[in-house]
């Protein structure tokens, strides 16, 4: 029988994959505080969700605790899933599934359009405005607040614009505070040669200082990673979950504060493209060896968690089927 050292010794990662994705999980758990309810998006968002959308509890459970969240933690910010909208349970016996609900859906979706499509469109130099002097001032911050989730800053104190927005997403949120006939939505163009001071508006009204720093420190954290993953042919598989799931979490929380905007606007060498090709890389590495270990640990009120619905390998380009 090994003793104590032995047994210790033997637990140590050998593989430079294995080491970094450690080194990946033991600094996420010592994150203080830990918030297990913007991870479990992630999990749901990026892996539960191509999958059907349901999850037996235990099974979220013990995959959960590799990244140092507890068990009464995991049923606490499921609990708040629900209570948001993101999530429905149901109890078959003494097991509680959760399933992802028709609005959770619709916020993934949305999600993923951006976190997994290329984030630079063609643009043809016009302007989305919205103008919000006509909509009640006890609405305002609120209708302002959901602009500038959807990448739109402000230009005046009730003028926001955004050079490409996600029309169908503005719609979509706007509609849910029943404000349109209350605000103008216009299309506008610069006149003249301003480019000077239209670039120093940009940066100053999106910070992108602030946010290429954020860009640049994920390219970071996740480069070493990228590199070993390079070089091992059958990574362990739930590390390689865990490591999924972390870039994922990451980049979204990069990117959500992303308003994507055309090229022609950002400054040379913008570091969100570098972390976007990065992520990408990274992922379709990792994709084979993570659905694996997903249709085996997870668990539905039907067995295993099926394999992944086929609109899943269209992610990033196009992803290999494992």
């Amino acid at each position: 029988m090994p003793n104590t050292a032995e047994k210790k010794s033997a637990s140590i990662p050998t593989d430079s994959f294995s080491r970094a994705a450690t080194k990946l999980l033991d600094d996420f758990r010592v994150q203080r505080p830990i918030r297990a309810g913007s991870l479990l998006i992630s999990v749901f968002g990026d892996a539960i969700t191509p999958h059907g959308g349901t999850v037996w509890l235990g099974a979220l459970i013990r995959v959960l605790e590799g990244f140092g969240i507890n068990q009464r933690l995991v049923r606490t910010s499921v609990f708040r899933l629900v209570k948001d909208g993101w999530l429905e349970t149901t109890q078959i016996g003494r097991r509680s599934f959760y399933s992802v609900t028709p609005e959770g859906r619709e916020r993934f979706e949305e999600a993923s359009r951006r976190i997994y499509t290329e984030p630079r469109p063609e643009w043809p130099g016009t302007w989305t405005t919205v103008l919000l002097s006509g909509v009640a001032a006890e609405h305002r911050d609120t209708v302002r607040k959901e602009l500038r989730w959807l990448g739109f800053a402000p230009f005046s104190a009730n003028l926001l614009a955004h050079p490409a927005p996600d029309m169908s997403a503005v719609e979509s949120h706007l509609a849910r505070h029943a404000v349109n006939d209350k605000l103008l939505i216009m299309d506008a163009r610069v006149q003249g040669d301003r480019d000077d001071y239209l670039r120093k508006l940009v940066h100053d009204a999106w910070k992108l200082d602030e946010l290429g720093a954020r860009y640049a420190e994920f390219s970071r954290r996740f480069r070493p990673i990228y590199r070993a993953a390079q070089r091992v042919s059958q990574p362990d598989t739930e590390q390689a979950f865990q490591v999924r799931t972390l870039l994922i979490h990451e980049y979204r929380k990069v990117l959500l504060r992303d308003p994507l905007l055309p090229e022609a606007l950002l400054p040379a060498k913008w570091t969100g493209v570098s972390a976007y090709q990065l992520c990408r890389n990274l992922y379709e590495l990792i994709t084979g060896p993570t659905e694996r270990f997903l249709t085996k640990n997870m668990e539905t009120a039907e067995g295993l968690l099926p394999p992944a619905e086929p609109q899943y390998f269209q992610r990033f380009g196009g992803l290999a089927k494992p």
